[in-house]
């Protein structure tokens, strides 16, 4: 009998192979690579080659989809996530420093707890820019080294800090130390020169970001916990590519199309050629609709019949900040995913969404809660409604409950691993 824990510790993996977004589409691609999934360039001529299991990427963004046979598809099961996180991000000109230490200038991305990153041992990952004889090429790499440190202020030197709180500024306060002496202008390119086998002088660009070098785990007495980097929103990117897997070997033919979306840039807005704002996945159903023998009546007759589920992280009612939370709408970890709900369309469920999302889950034995905020909070928001608004399909907003979202370092329930699983599964085929 298969081990419950076994999904949260394939969950762990998935994350820990994943401290950028461009190594989340690495590793969605080694997996769904391993399940007989084919690559197709979206430079090439897609007829007919787009049945069986196919997949695209594009820099920290996939899309992948089940043809199963050479006809027009009815309509699509789309399970939309994204791969980024909050994090530093390295500038452009990083080799600075101060007092006798050698820093790197880095730069906040997306709405991440700054506190987090404090005294904490960070590493190195990302992509890097090559110029060659061949021209421009981008390769990988991760150092998961205890390299970078944000030391806090000694409580000597700040004594009012934890009763006025800790005020941070970005651009002064959150500068890593990575060595001691003057500033090693060219040093940072010299160091991913040998991270990538490069001459230095072949070093043009980067996106390069710190990460927590802690890998995942299971926590708390019981391991009803998994505490782990990128929970938002690699969970749910490892949840939608281990369902797109399990749906290509169930051999349905009922005119689904099963769709799997993770886009890169949630975090800042979306709005990149990579980011749920951008053409890539609308581009890709329509090219596959084009290649099955449809038209442009084809397409829209599908999207009409579709549903997206925009998968991402969801608020957990915060046993020390319960008066943040709405009453009447408590959120328990390991007790289902959860629908997310706002009135002024932050996230894009409506009855008629989440009327079919309740159905699907409770076909499949998998229990739902509901997430709205308080009135006097504001509400973040997802892809959703972005993804909803380029597409035009009916969209609805979950996710598995966490805390801690937006830190370093996330909290969620083992169970809710499997739940969440269980979950996408049926919606890519129901």
């Amino acid at each position: 009998m298969p081990d419950p824990l076994d999904d949260a510790r394939d969950a762990i993996a998935f994350i820990d192979a994943s401290p950028s977004p461009y190594h989340a589409v690495a590793e969605a691609v080694r997996r769904l690579l391993a399940a007989g999934f084919t690559e197709i360039d979206e430079r090439d001529r897609w007829s007919p080659s787009v049945v069986g299991g196919r997949f695209l990427q594009r820099g920290g963004s996939l899309v992948a989809w089940i043809a199963r046979e050479a006809a027009v598809p009815s309509s699509f099961r789309i399970v939309g996530a994204h791969t980024d996180s909050p994090n530093l991000r390295v500038k452009p000109q990083p080799d600075i420093g101060s007092a006798g230490w050698r820093q790197l200038g880095v730069e906040v991305y997306g709405g991440a707890l700054l506190n987090s990153w404090l005294d904490r041992d960070l590493g190195l990952s990302g992509r890097v820019g090559v110029l060659g004889e061949r021209g421009s090429e981008v390769r990988l790499f991760r150092d998961d080294r205890a390299l970078l440190r944000i030391p806090q202020l000694a409580i000597h030197l700040d004594r009012e800090v934890n009763h006025a709180g800790l005020k941070l500024n970005p651009q002064q306060h959150l500068t890593p130390t990575w060595g001691i002496g003057s500033p090693d202008q060219g040093g940072f390119a010299r160091y991913l020169a040998s991270q990538v086998d490069a001459d230095e002088s072949c070093i043009v660009s980067w996106d390069v970001m710190t990460h927590d070098r802690v890998g995942g785990s299971l926590a708390g007495v019981d391991d009803e916990l998994v505490s782990s980097a990128r929970i938002d929103d690699q969970l749910s990117c490892w949840a939608a590519v281990a369902a797109l897997v399990a749906a290509s070997a169930e051999g349905r033919d009922d005119g689904v199309l099963p769709v799997v979306a993770l886009f890169d840039h949630e975090e800042v807005g979306s709005a990149s050629a990579s980011g749920a704002g951008g053409p890539v996945l609308s581009s890709a159903l329509e090219r596959v609709v084009r290649a099955l023998g449809g038209d442009a009546e084809d397409l829209d007759r599908a999207v009409a019949g579709s549903w997206l589920v925009s998968t991402d992280g969801a608020h957990a009612t915060h046993p020390n900040y319960p008066e943040r939370h709405d009453p009447a709408h408590t959120v328990a970890l390991n007790a289902g995913p959860v629908l997310k709900h706002n009135a002024n369309e932050r996230y894009a469920t409506d009855a008629s969404g989440a009327a079919w999302f309740e159905g699907v889950c409770r076909s499949a034995e998998v229990p739902v809660q509901h997430f709205v905020s308080r009135n006097d909070m504001p509400c973040g928001s997802t892809i959703g409604p972005i993804a909803a608004t380029r597409l035009g399909v009916p969209t609805v907003d979950v996710g598995a409950p966490q805390l801690a979202m937006h830190s370093a370092r996330e909290l969620c329930g083992s169970a809710d691993v499997r739940w969440l699983r269980l979950a996408l599964s049926a919606c890519l085929v129901g």
